[in-house]
């Protein structure tokens, strides 16, 4: 059980990573392989707010407050800017070009972390630290608590919203019928800009509740898009709910591998053979039916 606990920070991580993949994808046709940098970026470059407030001789927390928001906006910026670049010159552009781009995207992010942050260690600012709840041997941390709660809530308002509001409907007609709802007098540019920034600015909070858990290099920690497909990929980019069961199996598989020393080191290898194993089951049909 306290392998299982230990893996629940960095399943819950994973679950919100692939929930916004999901998202993302059902409501713009665009894996987003972009999202987990912007997070990162952003909240890496909080960091820097923290001595320019110094000479002002603020409180720590609100020198945190003011961090968080800078994050939480630059987060919401960058990603509303390479959607509205998708948006305006590849409206109806094939979803393997449109994520494509962001792609780019990512490349262009780790390279910018690269040389605006550099090789060496960096801590992110510590929003939550320490247990919730402990069990005997189980602990439970705040980081893995809260990181859990953000993947359930964004799973919930999203079907709320999608289901139960006019603009849910406005943009699950977009995700249908994109031409249709321009035709109908949708802003559908205006709607898909504030997709991305969305899911931007809650990439960003996740990675600020989980930074403790994260590497202290940007750049390694932007490599949270491979566990955060597989999750997506349990969903099939279809299903959030499964793919926040995905990121939590995930976390779990990996917290139970670390009770053996010995197999130990495929843990960071995991996503990767859950998305090689995903693939191959997906396209046993084809095979099959080429084979007949």
């Amino acid at each position: 059980m306290s392998a299982l606990a230990a893996g629940l920070g960095s399943g819950s991580l994973y679950a919100v990573i692939g929930v916004l993949l999901v998202l993302m994808a059902t409501l713009t046709r665009v894996v987003n392989f972009s999202q987990v940098a912007v997070g990162v970026y952003a909240a890496f470059l909080s960091i820097r707010v923290a001595p320019l407030l110094l000479p002002m001789h603020l409180p720590k927390e609100v020198v945190t407050v003011i961090s968080v928001i800078v994050a939480l906006l630059v987060g919401a910026i960058v990603s509303a800017a390479l959607g509205w670049i998708i948006a305006t010159w590849l409206p109806e552009a094939t979803g393997t070009a449109r994520s494509a781009v962001t792609v780019a995207g990512m490349l262009f992010l780790i390279s910018v972390s690269l040389l605006q942050f550099g090789p060496l260690s960096q801590a992110l600012i510590p929003l939550v630290i320490g247990p919730l709840v402990s069990f005997g041997t189980v602990t439970i941390t705040k980081i893995a608590a809260y990181l859990f709660v953000l993947a359930v809530v964004i799973v919930l308002v999203a079907k709320l919203v999608l289901t139960k509001t006019p603009i849910g409907v406005q943009l699950r007609a977009i995700a249908d019928r994109q031409t249709a709802a321009e035709l109908l007098g949708v802003n559908v540019k205006l709607l898909q800009v504030g997709v991305w920034a969305s899911t931007g600015a809650l990439m960003t909070l996740a990675i600020l509740l989980g930074g403790n858990n994260l590497a202290p290099q940007a750049t390694v920690s932007m490599d949270l898009i491979i566990p955060g497909a597989a999750a997506a990929l349990f969903g099939a980019f279809k299903r959030m709910d499964f793919a926040l069961y995905g990121g939590l199996a995930l976390g779990a598989v990996q917290g139970l591998v670390t009770m053996w020393p010995e197999i130990s080191l495929i843990r960071d290898w995991i996503p990767i053979i859950s998305i090689v194993i995903f693939l191959l089951w997906n396209q046993r049909k084809e095979v099959w039916d080429v084979a007949r």
